[in-house]
């Protein structure tokens, strides 16, 4: 009910000053006006973010994602992600004892605009969310984005998706999400010339190997050819030097 009020009033606040914004005889605002209108959107995406409903929730992420299309990917942008990414398992909310607020769809929603964000901090917080979220589907949205930031400093984000990848291969293996993970493996390799981890080089055998449908296991394959030829190309680069 907090959360409502809280919701009720800073929707308040932001049609109240576009009214008077509207009501101006001006063709473009100034740049006061624009800083105004601006800071009343991230208003309400932080208050909606937080709000206890759902609706609230997917209201807040498309106004993230006009948001992100617009240009704008401050730390307002970030933070509402990060905290719409952990809805239902850091940030809960419950009801005479029960979680009323785990929304898989949100945190999946959450994290493919992280991807788009695109920036090293959204990359931690897909990390954060691959380590902790129990829903393949989340997890799988999670690991492509992964591949669009394309970051991978001190193999941390290869080393991430090996974990889960061989957490779910030992217990049920899931194709969509070997899947991505060998596809966003690929993208990593192919920025940093080849995959050194010895992990996620593990992982890969393990899907080439294991209890998959033969599609999945043939991409494994495939990219363990790969990995072999940057391998190669590596090892002569040095020897010439």
């Amino acid at each position: 009910m907090i959360g409502v009020k809280r919701f009720i009033a800073a929707a308040g606040v932001f049609f109240t000053s576009a009214m008077l914004l509207m009501g101006q005889d001006k063709q473009e605002m100034s740049v006061e006006e624009s800083y105004l209108q601006e800071s009343m959107d991230f208003l309400i995406i932080r208050e909606q973010s937080r709000a206890d409903n759902r609706e609230a929730k997917l209201a807040a992420l498309d106004y993230i994602g006009q948001a992100i299309e617009g240009g704008k990917t401050g730390e307002d942008v970030r933070s509402a992600l990060e905290y719409l990414a952990m809805d239902g398992i850091l940030n809960k909310t419950t009801e005479n004892g029960r979680l009323i607020n785990n929304n898989p769809d949100i945190r999946l929603k959450a994290a493919t605009y992280l991807g788009e964000l695109g920036t090293a901090e959204a990359k931690d917080t897909l990390i954060k969310l691959l380590l902790i979220d129990p829903e393949p589907m989340v997890l799988t949205e999670t690991v492509k984005s992964l591949g669009k930031i394309g970051l991978n400093d001190n193999n941390e984000t290869v080393n991430a998706i090996s974990w889960i990848v061989t957490r779910f291969d030992v217990l049920n293996p899931d194709n969509l999400l070997a899947l991505s993970a060998l596809d966003t493996y690929e993208i990593l390799a192919d920025k940093d010339g080849g995959i050194k981890d010895a992990t996620a080089l593990r992982s890969i055998i393990r899907i080439a190997d294991g209890r998959y449908i033969k599609p999945v296991q043939e991409r494994a394959r495939q990219l363990l050819a790969k990995l072999r030829k940057y391998s190669v190309q590596n090892q002569n680069q040095q020897s010439s030097r």
